[in-house]
């Protein structure tokens, strides 16, 4: 149906447990509650990176407040941007030990904090710290989230759930430019913020909804000691069951878990029935018990996370994975370009009257939602790969990139402005290759470097293509060498050996009781 990373050549062995112990199929997967995962996702996209794609009505607002130069005011929203995508990595650390849902909760708190305090901002260094880090960050531990339980939750359906939940930020800049105009206009930049930051809270709905997905297993582990072993095993490091490649024992782990809760039971029963009946000594039990949980599963958490990057099994040892994120430094930074030069080439070329009517940059955004959804759906198709589609996007987007300089009429720069859209839809199929490579498993470790060398490439891209026409003051090379360089990083995906293998796939324990 797609390429899965079986069919890549690359397989973590994540899964070599799996046959073991007999899995039945989760209800949810690809139906029932799935879905309201993919709104929960098309909610989030509509509430950050809508919120981020109008962050233009702001910085006029600052500009004129803060009397600063356009530089320096434009790193605000840069900052914001960057921040949400470049912390992943550590996201991902949070999402190992808290999981999706506490993670989304937390930073829809965070975000919305920004947006609160940035209301009283008195300079633009006081917006750099809380509108570009606090809501930045608090941005970053939503988004990942919302990626990640999607491509849980979807196996047959990845590309078109992907599609269909990051729509959202095509709508989320229509609705939120219109939301933030108006309240600007009637109630001033520094209330709008404040109301924006009310709005932001509604991200601790959509990460409520962000249920973990549980799988059936028939086999029940139960570990049963007497009290005085469990005692002395309360006492003992009893996460440490790292596995010399850098892999946790899942195994050990449940029954560690289990005999935690024993172990901590029978200590508060035997304390109880002794000599310690008071409720002093009944608090400090279930403080005991609390932070021996806490400990136990922030380790966890940390070493799945610690050995997703610098383990054995690390992520950088997929070649494909690490072209990859070669790919994906140049990326970005080559769709945003066309948005900061479109109106100086309308400019040059006398055709602001009829871009007037229909901006070339709006023809983007609307071909760009569609282009989500029907990649998604040629992605699922049976004869259809998914890395297939996603190079073939990639070269029509990069094609697009080159020859925009070369249309002088308003036609023709609308036909090359509805590819670009359309092309860029291929962003909703980066969760999907992703997991495809490395696995569910990895994916929150994974995506989480993707987008931070995607933010990193939003955050530099810019001022480079900035810089760029300052040396040379033509617009031209700035499509030139962006294109350029987003070619390479195609390049690297073409070059990996194992991209060509193609190896049988074999059914997972989950597909086999299907």
């Amino acid at each position: 149906m797609y390429a899965s990373r079986e069919d890549i050549g690359y397989d973590f062995g994540d899964d070599s447990k799996a046959g073991n112990k007999p899995i039945k199929p989760n209800p949810n997967i690809d139906g029932g509650w799935a879905w309201m995962i993919v709104l929960s996702s098309f909610l989030v996209h509509i509430l950050i990176m809508g919120s981020q794609m109008a962050l233009g009505i702001l910085n006029m607002e600052w500009l004129e407040e803060f009397n600063q130069s356009r530089g320096l005011t434009a790193w605000v929203s840069s900052l914001s941007m960057g921040i949400t995508l470049i912390v992943g990595p550590f996201i991902g650390l949070f999402i190992s030990m808290c999981g999706c849902r506490k993670t989304a909760i937390i930073g829809g708190i965070l975000n919305a904090l920004g947006w609160i305090l940035s209301a009283y901002a008195s300079n633009v260094h006081y917006l750099f710290l809380t509108f570009g880090v606090t809501a930045g960050v608090g941005s970053g531990m939503v988004y990942l989230p919302a990626v990640v339980m999607v491509g849980q939750y979807f196996q047959k359906r990845r590309a078109l759930a992907q599609g269909l939940s990051t729509t959202g930020t095509g709508f989320g800049a229509f609705l939120m430019t219109a939301l933030l105009k108006y309240l600007c206009a009637e109630f001033g930049w520094r209330n709008a913020m404040f109301i924006q930051g009310a709005i932001s809270l509604n991200l601790c709905v959509c990460g409520a909804l962000m249920r973990p997905l549980f799988h059936v297993v028939s086999e029940k582990h139960v570990v049963r000691s007497n009290s005085e072993d469990n005692q002395a095993k309360a006492l003992s490091h009893s996460a440490e069951t790292i596995k010399s490649n850098g892999i946790i024992s899942e195994e050990l782990e449940k029954k560690e878990e289990e005999t935690n809760e024993e172990v901590l039971d029978s200590v508060q029963h035997t304390e109880i029935g002794g000599k310690s009946r008071s409720g002093r000594s009944m608090y400090g039990l279930r403080i005991l018990k609390t932070v021996s949980q806490l400990t136990v599963t922030v380790r966890k958490g940390f070493a799945i996370w610690y050995s997703s990057y610098f383990g054995a099994a690390s992520l950088f040892t997929n070649r494909v994975f690490v072209a990859f994120i070669i790919w994906a430094l140049f990326a970005y930074s080559s769709f945003v370009i066309p948005f900061i030069h479109l109106p100086e080439i309308v400019k040059q070329y006398n055709l602001s009257s009829q871009n007037n009517i229909f901006p070339l940059t709006s023809i983007i955004a609307i071909v760009h939602i569609f282009g989500k959804v029907i990649l998604g759906i040629i992605s699922d198709l049976p004869c259809i790969s998914t890395w297939n589609v996603f190079l073939m996007a990639n070269f029509t987007l990069v094609t697009c990139i080159l020859t925009l300089p070369l249309m002088q009429t308003y036609v023709t720069l609308a036909v090359v402005c509805a590819l670009i859209g359309f092309s860029s839809g291929y962003f909703s199929l980066m969760p999907v290759v992703t997991e495809d490579l490395v696995g569910t498993k990895h994916l929150a470790n994974a995506y989480g470097i993707i987008i931070c060398a995607n933010g990193i490439s939003a955050l530099l891209g810019p001022p480079f293509a900035g810089w760029i026409y300052d040396m040379t003051h033509k617009y031209d090379f700035s499509f030139y060498i962006s294109g350029l360089l987003y070619m390479v990083g195609i390049i690297f995906l073409l070059i990996q050996p194992c991209i060509q293998k193609k190896q049988p796939r074999e059914k997972s324990a989950e597909e086999a009781q299907v």
